[in-house]
């Protein structure tokens, strides 16, 4: 086994761990243990400047595969961090919580098993991706559409959902949308959920509960076991989608927009998830930071934000949503949100098929003029928005993450985009906020409070990712090859994050350098799970410190 030859010294390999490397690549073949330093640099890099150096990768081809790894592992003491493609951008990317853990990389384990048109489901393992679901559905004419996010089409379908992140279509809310997973525990023993177990089960694809206790949740944000294959249920083509687009123009002018739209939520007229980004959000669409008109420091003037804010044609927030149904159920859809929207400073402008395609013809009249740039710009975010509410992914929403770089955004954006490998700097704070005006004002002014003490322009999107909540995303970006604006940058994010938790805003999703914040108090919820986790995983061997705050603490 060559590559053992290649481990550097500060890997420490004691007998214990290079035994176990040895009991690996008989497990999944040498050539799927890689102990190299290119690989192990390239999973200690981060978004968070937080390089993690692990032990080796190894990349399992199934199940049994992972179960063999996991009772390896376990009898070696050896410790597993599992990723699916290792995309989690600014909330931990493809780095282990810890120094020294092994990364069990499941991007091989890429199967599409089986798509139910009928029923309206698929059944995938973690490496399938959002270009790889989406093109199966297209190439064989199947009338369905996944939902996607922003975060680009090579992210993992199952590493999204393991995080509880959401989308844009009336499937968003993605855990809700799941059914039957298969876990591999820590013992090595394959796990089926919902009705899963039950050999002959005609249904476990199509109801979670299954019966007796509802264990799904366990598996998600949490380091209990290792889902290799789940239900995913699939949305069926609807007859018409119109995308709609409110500016906003002044600040506080969004709270009567937002309380105007929560009814149309709660009634289903808005059936899709909506997204209130601020004008960094759009204007970090495209371009990155203007180091040659800035002289000092790390955010925009007033004056040139006012200025590029103009020059987009956008407000302080943009609203964005889709309607789906038909032709009908959009044309009633138009106008409820037209009436909800009345008196309130948000007028909705509609993209259809049919618009857009005038909108490209308008702007190839217009040529290389000013007009005709702002047009086309309009146009091809309109078509990414359009594609992406039908489950077709795209990268163009990754731009932000290079706001800060000194490369600006790498050759051939968005393909392939990678923020950890092209040294993005990018921390999120993701308070979960009641779906109400005055909450999203209040979460708004505790964090500008923080970003204008540090230095930095506030990124905030807020999302209804229910009938009842905000999904709130506020951004720290940061220039990685700048010690001093990185130092920034995580006191930043610190106090911020800190502040959020004092007033009652918990972030539903941390990164791996947060982990340890998540049980300041030390409450029965984290010794409950505490519990569990050390029933199921009594060595401790699955991913030490993901969701598990003292021993977070412990790994620094």
């Amino acid at each position: 086994m060559s590559q053992l030859n290649d481990l550097p010294p500060d890997a420490h390999l004691d007998a214990q761990p290079c035994a176990a490397l040895v009991e690996l690549a008989q497990a999944v073949g040498t050539a799927n243990l890689l102990c190299d330093d290119a690989t192990r640099e390239r999973h200690a890099r981060s978004t968070a400047a937080r390089p993690v150096l692990p032990l080796a990768l190894v990349r399992p081809a199934d199940a049994l595969e992972v179960a063999a790894v996991t009772k390896i592992a376990a009898r070696r003491r050896l410790p597993v961090y599992p990723i699916s493609t290792g995309k989690n951008w600014g909330y931990g990317d493809g780095c282990a919580v810890g120094a020294g853990q092994l990364i069990l990389d499941l991007s091989r384990m890429n199967r599409i098993i089986h798509v139910d048109p009928e029923l309206a489901y698929a059944v995938i393992e973690p490496g399938v991706t959002q270009r790889q679901l989406s093109d199966y559905l297209l190439d064989r004419g199947i009338p369905l559409w996944a939902d996607c996010t922003g975060a680009g089409p090579d992210t993992s379908y199952i590493g999204n959902i393991m995080e509880r992140g959401f989308g844009h279509s009336p499937y968003g809310n993605r855990l809700q949308h799941v059914a039957g997973m298969q876990v591999v525990l820590a013992s090595g023993e394959l796990l089926e959920t919902g009705f899963g177990h039950y050999a002959q089960s005609r249904t476990t694809h199509l109801f979670p509960y299954g019966v007796g206790p509802f264990l799904d949740g366990l598996f998600t944000q949490s380091n209990m076991g290792i889902v290799t294959r789940l239900g995913i249920w699939l949305m069926p083509q609807a007859e018409c989608v119109n995308h709609f687009i409110c500016s906003v123009p002044r600040h506080a002018d969004i709270a009567p927009v937002v309380d105007a739209l929560r009814p149309l939520r709660l009634d289903g007229t808005l059936r899709s998830i909506l997204h209130i980004g601020n004008d960094m959000r759009v204007l970090s669409g495209g371009r990155v930071f203007p180091r040659d008109k800035v002289g000092t420091g790390s955010r925009l003037p007033e004056d040139m934000r006012t200025a590029m804010r103009a020059e987009a044609g956008v407000g302080a927030w943009s609203v964005s949503g889709a309607l789906y149904g038909t032709a009908a159920q959009v044309a009633a859809a138009r106008a409820a949100l037209r009436k909800a929207l009345r008196g309130t400073a948000a007028r909705p402008r509609f993209i259809t098929e049919r618009s857009l395609r005038a909108g490209a013809f308008a702007a190839r009249l217009l040529g290389t003029s000013g007009a005709g740039r702002r047009l086309r710009a309009k146009v091809a975010l309109g078509a990414s928005l359009f594609a992406m509410n039908r489950g077709v992914p795209n990268g163009r929403f990754l731009a932000g993450a290079y706001w800060r770089r000194r490369a600006g955004l790498p050759k051939g954006f968005p393909e392939r985009a990678d923020p950890a490998r092209d040294g993005c700097g990018l921390l999120w704070v993701s308070p979960m906020l009641p779906l109400r005006g005055e909450d999203m004002l209040a979460v708004h002014a505790l964090a500008q409070a923080s970003f204008d003490k540090y230095g930095f322009d506030l990124f905030a999107t807020f999302s209804m990712v229910n009938e009842r909540t905000l999904g709130g995303v506020l951004t720290v970006a940061y220039d990685q090859d700048d010690p001093e604006e990185t130092a920034r940058a995580r006191a930043c994010h610190d106090e911020v994050f800190a502040s959020m938790f004092d007033a009652g805003y918990i972030p539903y999703r941390v990164g791996n350098h947060a982990m340890a914040r998540l049980d300041p108090q030390g409450d029965s919820y984290w010794r409950t799970v505490g519990a569990l986790k050390a029933a199921l995983d009594p060595a401790g061997i699955l991913a030490p410190g993901r969701y598990q705050p003292e021993v977070a603490r412990e790994l620094g």
